[in-house]
């Protein structure tokens, strides 16, 4: 009888019932990149168009600028990896995020997803983005500690600043973002954060 190998490949992977863990997406390395893990299932995602990484600079950079004044912790970006639970698995990619020294020093491992809350988590809609699965997103997010979701909608030029499912601002052009006492003193015009 011959023996499996276990798979190493996405493709391989994203067609067995086997559950992975993040782990084990992490393992496959830049081919997992372009994937959710969603209970230990991996979840493709679209590669995003030119527009949308345009903002999530914009985002970063402005969060970025004010956090290191301030030196209150980090600003990442570019899918970053957030465990929402253990066994099964499930990691969400964040398309940018701050986390303060605080919760940085929680930390279990210092490789790989992040595996504490972020204070604030920014998610840039995608024209294929359905508003049903950035709920659930959010609702993860949530879940886990993170204090304030920014939710923005390019077609809209409209930033959405949730701090639960039921308490939502709206920021629109001619308008300043702020994130309060999460970040005091912040505020950048929402016209600069949809630049191209």
């Amino acid at each position: 009888m011959a023996t499996q190998l276990a798979p190493t490949r996405i493709e391989d992977v994203a067609t067995q019932e086997k559950l992975i863990t993040g782990e084990e997406l992490l393992a496959m390395g830049s081919e997992a990149d372009l994937y959710e893990l969603v209970e230990g299932r991996i979840k493709p995602m679209s590669p995003t168009g030119f527009a949308h990484g345009q903002y999530e600079v914009n985002f970063a950079q402005r969060l970025q600028r004010f956090v290191e004044q301030q030196k209150t912790g980090k600003v990442v970006t570019g899918e970053v990896g957030i465990y929402i639970r253990r066994d099964p698995d499930t990691i969400r990619a964040a398309d940018v995020a701050y986390i303060s020294n605080e919760r940085l020093a929680q930390r279990q491992k210092k490789k790989g997803y992040l595996d504490v809350a972020p204070e604030i988590v920014v998610e840039i809609m995608s024209p294929d983005d359905n508003w049903s699965e950035v709920m659930q997103k959010m609702r993860e997010y949530f879940s886990i500690g993170v204090k304030l979701i920014w939710v923005a909608d390019p077609e809209a030029k409209t930033i959405y600043a949730y701090r639960s499912m039921t308490e939502v601002r709206e920021f629109k052009m001619g308008e300043a973002l702020t994130a309060d006492e999460m970040l005091a003193g912040f505020s950048v015009p929402v016209a600069e954060l949809f630049e191209e």
